[in-house]
């Protein structure tokens, strides 16, 4: 594709469409990053086999790790440390390429990990796997600044999520709150923003996209103890918080493939309410003692932030438009505090946000001429069907009717929307 924009240069220069200062620059753009890519590919090349070669050492050693003395194996747990710490050294000091800086922190990473389970193994150090893993994070953390590790910071951030899991969710013992994760986290976050700033379109800021409200989404579980079921309010009040996010033009202006906030926020908060409109879910018990919990001011700590974005996103007119999705945490709060008194009618009341946000969809698939968020619009109706399928006691004909009557509304408003798009690209031309 890009050699086919560069073929075509010329003529448009010819017939006057852009100029010669214009084309060189589009030229230089492309030309500059082909040669970027190499380097690119060299990287996670080298990445790969700092893995590789920390596997392998590992695996050497540990086939005959039995005869040797304990001093033979303590030389050896440090020798790898060692080794990264020169790579490392040198890296920095002869200032290498990223590739150099991306290599020896993965591999001095994998090494600081290695050395504190061998020494602790040898040594018979008791511990446990959640205070094995926070020394392990907190050691290699000056790292990702040090070699400004897009790796490194990668790693930590699937570590400190690992870290949060064994903790939180008691893997190993008894669960305790991760706050520490927190704090993780927190330290992390300048190598991100500088991502964001310096390289916005980069590959790399997209996987940060991901990964950091993956991270959140999987560990808020973690938080919770008693009042398990005030996580339905505060998951949905976190995909209020992502979807907001995700709205800011430093991640609203990308492509949406790289918008990993406003995909998480639109597609958790469809799920969570599927999962809420079943009658069942809303048969809970709680006590005065649940607005003085942890879940509780969690909760409200997540409102408040969902909201006071919200309303930052107003004052700065970065909300062109609106849709329900923006408001959906405030109503599901209402919804939620109004259940425990009424089941039935939070069940009914679900019901409709989720045809209301299907609807909404479609709407704006249409609009946009998306084709994409016009079958989502769709999925979320068809979801919804499917779920009363299961709790409803309609007839086989009527639930038939309905699977039918989706089925033709998917063919139809693609084909119609289709017949649309053409009609205005024939009188565009």
């Amino acid at each position: 594709m890009k050699s086919k924009i560069i073929d075509e240069l010329p003529e448009l220069v010819k017939n006057q469409v852009i100029s010669e200062e214009i084309a060189l620059r589009i030229r230089n753009f492309y030309q500059s990053q082909q040669s970027d890519a190499p380097g690119k590919l060299f990287t996670v090349f080298g990445v790969l086999g700092a893995l590789l070669v920390g596997l392998g050492i590992i695996l050497i050693l540990a086939h005959n790790w039995d005869d040797f003395s304990r001093s033979l194996k303590t030389f050896l747990a440090f020798l790898p440390l060692i080794i990264g710490q020169f790579l490392v050294g040198y890296a920095i000091l002869k200032k290498k390429s990223s590739t150099w800086k991306e290599a020896s922190g993965t591999f001095l990473f994998f090494a600081v990990g290695g050395s504190i389970a061998l020494v602790s193994q040898i040594y018979n150090i008791p511990g446990d796997l959640s205070a094995y893993v926070l020394i392990w994070i907190v050691l290699c953390l000056p790292l990702i600044y040090l070699l400004k590790s897009h790796s490194v910071a990668i790693l930590h951030t699937v570590f400190s999520t690992f870290y949060a899991c064994s903790l939180g969710y008691g893997f190993n013992a008894a669960p305790q709150v991760p706050w520490l994760y927190l704090l993780l986290m927190v330290l992390m976050l300048p190598h991100y923003v500088h991502l964001l700033k310096q390289h916005p379109q980069a590959n790399m800021t997209s996987i940060f996209n991901w990964l950091v409200p993956l991270s959140v989404i999987i560990t808020l579980g973690a938080f919770l103890e008693r009042n398990g079921d005030l996580g339905y309010l505060m998951y949905v009040i976190l995909f209020g918080l992502f979807y907001s996010v995700g709205k800011i033009p430093a991640f609203h202006t990308q492509k949406l493939r790289r918008n990993g906030y406003l995909i998480f926020g639109s597609f958790g908060t469809i799920i969570l309410l599927l999962i809420t409109s079943f009658n069942g879910i809303w048969d809970f018990k709680m006590d005065a003692a649940v607005f003085t919990s942890r879940e509780f001011y969690i909760t409200s700590f997540l409102f408040c932030l969902s909201s006071g974005l919200l309303v930052y996103l107003y004052r700065k007119q970065w909300l062109k438009r609106t849709n329900l999705f923006h408001f959906v945490f405030i109503i599901f709060t209402v919804v939620f505090f109004s259940g425990l008194a009424n089941g039935v009618m939070a069940t009914i009341a679900v019901n409709v946000l989720v045809l209301a946000l299907g609807l909404i969809t479609i709407k704006i698939g249409t609009d946009q001429f998306h084709f994409g968020i016009l079958n989502y619009g769709l999925l979320i109706i068809t979801a919804l069907i499917v779920c009363r399928f299961f709790d409803t006691d309609m007839s086989y004909i009527i639930r038939g009717f309905l699977f039918v009557s989706v089925g033709i509304g998917f063919f139809f408003t693609n084909y119609v929307m289709l017949k649309k798009k053409k009609s205005i690209l024939k009188s565009n031309n």
